[in-house]
C-alpha cells in the first residue's frame, strides 16, 4: 500500500514514544534548496553527506483525481509502460544501465500523482538523473510492452478482488466516494484497462508531462548546486503547453449505509468509513489525532476494547489518507465470521463513545507520539525524503508540509478532537465482508 493510504499507521507498528515536534526540531535537518526553472519545473535538492546513496523522485500532477471511469488507471498504466523503453534504451538496456549504477529504476501512478523514481550510489547521481530524464522525456511506449503491462495490471486487479481485506477496502471507498474519482483504485478498473490503447496513452502523456506540473526532488550525498545545473540542462527545453488539465469537479457522495459482501472467506472484515477534510484544511491534524485515538496501534481504543478485552479481533486499526480533496477515515477489523455482528456493533459503539465523551490527556499524548513517530520513521531514507518533497510540492502543499503538519499535530487539543468527532463521525458507511451463511445458519 502507498504512503497515501497508510497515513495513520497500522496495527502493531512500533513507534518511539514521546516524540514531539519540538523534539524533532532539536536535530537540525540537512538544508533543502528549491529552484524553479524558467519553464515552470520545480527542482528540490536535499544534500545529506551522512549517506552513501542518492534517490530521486520525478513526479507529475496526475493520477486518479484527473481520470474518469473510462480512463481509470491510465496514469499508472502509462508510467508502467514508460520504463519499458525509450529512444535510447530498450527495457533490457534500461535494467542493465541502472544496475551498473548500483541502483533501481521504477515508475507508477497513484491517486494524486505519477512518478518516475530511482536510486543509485551517490557518485552516480548524474547518470541516474540522465536515465530518469530519458524515461520521462523520450518514452517510446512499445506496443508489445503495452500488452504485457495490460496483462500484469489485470492480474493485479484480480488479486485485489481475491484478497478479502483489499476487496472490503475497495468496496467501502466506492461507497464513500460514489461518483468521485477517489472511488476507484489507482491501478484502475478492469473495464477501463481493457479499453485503453496506445493512442490514449500517448495523448495522456502529452497532456500531463508539462513542466509546470512537474517536480524533481533529489536527496542524498550530492552537491546541490551541481544537481541544480544538471536538472536545468536535462529539462530546460521542455515546452509549456497552453492548456492545463483540470481536476475533477465531481463531488463525493457517501452512501452512508450498511452493505454486506458475501465471499467464501475464512475471516470476516468489518469496515466503517467517513469522509474527512483535505490535508490543507485546518481540521486535518485534529482528525488524524482522532483516528489515532481510535486505532493507533495497541494503545488505540479499538485494540484495547475489541481485541484485548473482548477477544473479537484478529486485526484492528484505522486508515487515513493524504488527499487534496476529501480524505477518508476508515476503521477496519478482522474477526471470525461468527463474531462479525458483535464486532461491528463494538466498532460503532466505540465511535459513538469517542463522539460523546472527551478523550484523556494520556490518550492525546499517545496519539500524537504515534503519529509523529510514524512520520519520522517513514522519512528515514533518502528515497522517502525524495518522495515526500516531490509529492507535497507537486500537489501544491509545499515541500515542507510534513514539518508544518507535525507542528499542527503537536498543537491539537482535547477540545479540537471533540469538535472534529462531532463534525466528521456522522452517518457511517459500513461494509461487512463475510462468508455466505449456509442453510439453517
Amino acid at each position: 500500500m502507498s504512503r497515501l493510504l497508510l497515513a495513520l499507521g497500522v496495527l502493531l507498528t512500533g513507534v518511539p514514544v514521546g516524540l514531539t515536534a519540538a523534539a524533532a526540531e532539536a536535530v537540525t535537518p540537512p538544508p533543502v534548496i528549491r529552484h524553479v526553472l524558467p519553464n515552470g519545473l520545480a527542482v528540490l535538492v536535499r544534500s545529506d553527506a551522512s549517506v552513501g546513496v542518492v534517490a530521486a523522485s520525478l513526479q507529475v500532477r496526475a493520477g486518479s483525481l484527473f481520470e474518469t471511469a473510462d480512463t481509470a488507471g491510465i496514469t499508472n498504466f502509462l508510467h508502467r509502460v514508460m520504463i519499458r523503453g525509450t529512444r535510447q534504451h530498450t527495457a533490457v538496456l534500461l535494467t542493465e544501465a541502472i544496475e551498473d549504477l548500483g541502483g533501481s529504476l521504477d515508475a507508477s501512478g497513484d491517486v494524486e500523482y505519477g512518478e518516475v523514481r530511482g536510486t543509485a550510489l551517490a557518485r552516480s547521481w548524474e547518470p541516474l538523473l540522465r536515465l530518469m530524464a530519458e524515461v520521462a522525456l523520450r518514452p517510446t511506449l512499445p506496443p508489445d510492452e503495452i500488452e504485457r503491462e495490460r496483462r500484469l495490471i489485470q492480474s493485479a486487479l484480480q488479486t485485489r478482488g481475491d484478497t478479502p481485506f483489499q476487496r472490503a477496502l475497495d468496496s467501502v471507498l466506492r461507497d464513500l466516494y460514489g461518483p468521485h474519482p477517489y472511488a476507484w483504485p489507482s491501478v484502475g478498473r478492469r473495464e477501463s484497462i481493457e479499453r485503453i490503447g496506445r493512442d490514449a496513452l500517448q495523448a495522456h502523456y502529452a497532456a500531463i508531462y508539462r513542466p509546470d506540473r512537474m517536480v524533481l526532488a533529489v536527496s542524498g550525498n550530492v552537491p546541490g548546486d551541481k544537481v541544480m545545473r544538471a536538472a536545468e540542462r536535462l529539462f530546460r527545453d521542455m515546452p509549456r503547453p497552453p492548456a492545463p488539465m483540470n481536476v475533477s469537479a465531481v463531488e463525493a457522495r457517501p452512501r452512508a449505509e450498511r452493505r454486506l459482501v458475501e465471499r467464501p472467506v475464512q475471516q470476516a472484515q468489518v469496515l466503517v468509513g467517513y469522509l474527512g477534510p483535505s490535508l490543507v484544511d485546518p481540521d486535518y491534524a485534529a482528525v488524524r489525532v482522532l483516528g489515532t485515538v481510535l486505532g493507533g496501534g495497541m494503545s488505540g481504543r479499538l485494540f484495547r476494547e475489541l481485541r484485548d478485552r473482548r477477544g473479537l479481533a484478529y486485526s484492528v486499526g484505522v486508515l487515513g489518507s493524504f488527499r487534496t480533496g476529501p480524505s477518508f477515515l476508515v476503521t477496519y477489523l478482522g474477526t471470525a465470521p461468527p463474531n462479525a455482528e458483535a464486532a461491528e456493533a463494538g466498532v460503532l459503539a466505540e465511535i459513538e463513545r469517542v463522539r460523546g465523551e472527551a478523550i484523556t490527556e494520556g490518550e492525546l499524548a499517545r496519539a500524537k507520539a504515534f503519529l509523529l513517530g510514524n512520520l519520522a520513521m517513514d522519512r528515514r531514507t533518502s528515497a522517502s525524503h525524495a518522495w515526500y518533497m516531490a509529492f507535497f510540492e507537486v500537489i501544491g502543499a509545499g515541500w515542507d508540509f510534513p514539518d508544518r503538519y507535525a507542528r499542527a499535530v503537536d498543537a491539537v487539543t482535547i477540545a479540537d478532537v471533540a469538535r472534529v468527532a462531532q463534525r466528521y463521525l456522522t452517518r457511517p458507511t459500513v461494509v461487512v465482508l463475510q462468508p455466505p451463511k449456509g442453510p439453517g445458519r
